[in-house]
């Protein structure tokens, strides 16, 4: 079909520091950081001993006793999420709207708090090699299989349009919107609930980022830990979180009269072929992918008034962008604002490419560009603005996001201020 547009008509979001979708633009704007030491176990064995945790209560939010008990966090993170979304929407679903609503949502790592602490179960804490399926809990089938992500949520709802669920690392979240994104556009949606969640503060997880020395060991600190682009960064700092956005047909938004954030006006992604986790400093896979969303939004570089970086914090993937927005922007990209919200809400790996796309929609509304926290040395190596410290007032028309993602996945995605005629 042509001529069909997608927008977002709702936001909702469970993040670090905000567990609401204006408790987390809060936290953005006033420059706070949500890091710390972490408290869902004893961290003291580990290298890293910090994260960006979700003080979420699934009371508060709604869910009810049976979701709570076979729902894994991060489930329970997409379906307190997608409520707020539709809620803030507007849209009253009727049934016929349920047969054309779909749902894509990401995730780098799905149920891994429920796995491991039924491995603990199963294996005696380990203690055993062969374990005892029969101690298993009734829901560790849900906890295996990702799709659950995206059935809980289409169930909730009643939804009977596509459901996918997308899995594709630190870009999981982009991508599912992507996808979502073209479902719109070709017809085959008028309404997708679109994004990612990830639960990953785990025993298993900390210690596997600690193998690879990726994550900061700035223990002392936790609430500075996270530095991107600064000179004396150490590493990302680990979170948790999901954001879900309402996309809707622009035609079927406009006739019930909708309040519309921005337009989806761009998406891209490209492979590195290169490394399972190290990326090529000249950034060319990631330059390649935000030139693939210009192109796609019909849109000039000089028309970005925003970048919402990847920006996780270490020192690979800070010149590997800076490098990439050089090279897609050219001059540009000395003038644009960049910044990285991953310095006040860490790095919710799969998640974290859709709560990025939900501070785009929201600084396209509000007119407000978030910070970089912890920033105060200057690299060589990374020498554009990237908004330190302090939140910018400033219109934004074109908001461009980028993610990198273990396994070589470069994306890119584009969202622009509604233009009423195409």
């Amino acid at each position: 079909m042509t001529g069909r547009r997608a927008v977002v008509t709702g936001i909702g979001v469970v993040a670090p520091g905000g567990v609401t979708r204006d408790r987390f633009w809060k936290t953005l704007t006033e420059g706070r950081t949500a890091t710390r030491r972490i408290s869902f176990f004893d961290p003291s064995p580990y290298r890293s001993q910090i994260a960006a945790e979700c003080d979420f209560d699934p009371d508060a939010a709604g869910l009810t006793p049976a979701e709570r008990q076979r729902s894994d966090r991060y489930v329970q993170f997409a379906l307190a999420c997608a409520a707020e979304a539709l809620a803030d929407s507007g849209l009253d679903l009727t049934d016929a709207d349920r047969d054309v609503t779909g749902v894509v949502l990401g995730t780098a790592v799905g149920g891994t708090t429920a796995l491991e602490k039924e491995y603990v179960r199963v294996s005696d804490s380990g203690r055993h090699w062969l374990v005892d399926h029969a101690l298993g809990g009734p829901y560790l089938y849900q906890a295996l299989v990702p799709s659950s992500l995206a059935a809980d949520v289409a169930c909730r709802h009643g939804l009977r349009g596509p459901a996918q669920v997308v899995s594709t690392g630190c870009t999981s979240g982009i991508d599912a919107i992507g996808y979502a994104h073209q479902l719109v556009v070709d017809g085959e949606a008028d309404i997708v609930l679109a994004g990612a969640a990830d639960s990953p503060i785990s025993p298993v997880t900390v210690a596997s980022f600690d193998a690879i020395r990726a994550t900061s060991p700035d223990n002392d600190d936790p609430a500075h830990a996270s530095r991107p682009f600064d000179a004396h960064r150490q590493g990302f700092v680990l979170a948790e979180g999901a954001a879900v956005l309402v996309l809707e047909e622009w035609e079927h938004a406009r006739r019930r009269g909708a309040h519309v954030y921005c337009e989806v006006a761009g998406y891209g992604s490209r492979s590195n072929g290169f490394h399972m986790t190290g990326l090529r400093p000249d950034g060319v896979e990631m330059g390649l992918a935000i030139a693939a969303a210009l192109r796609q939004a019909r849109l000039d570089p000089s028309e970005v008034s925003y970048v919402s970086a990847h920006g996780s914090g270490t020192r690979q993937n800070d010149r590997h962008e800076t490098a990439a927005f050089k090279r897609a922007l050219g001059p540009t990209a000395y003038r644009v604002p960049v910044s990285s919200i991953k310095s006040m809400v860490g790095h919710s790996l799969g998640a974290i490419g859709a709560i990025e796309m939900a501070a785009c929609a929201l600084a396209i509304e509000y007119g407000v560009v978030p910070p970089t926290a912890n920033w105060t040395t200057r690299d060589p190596e990374c020498d554009l603005d990237y908004v330190p410290n302090v939140a910018r007032e400033t219109p934004v028309d074109v908001a461009l996001s980028v993610g990198s993602g273990f396994g070589g996945f470069q994306s890119a995605m584009l969202f622009r201020r509604l233009a009423v005629t195409p």
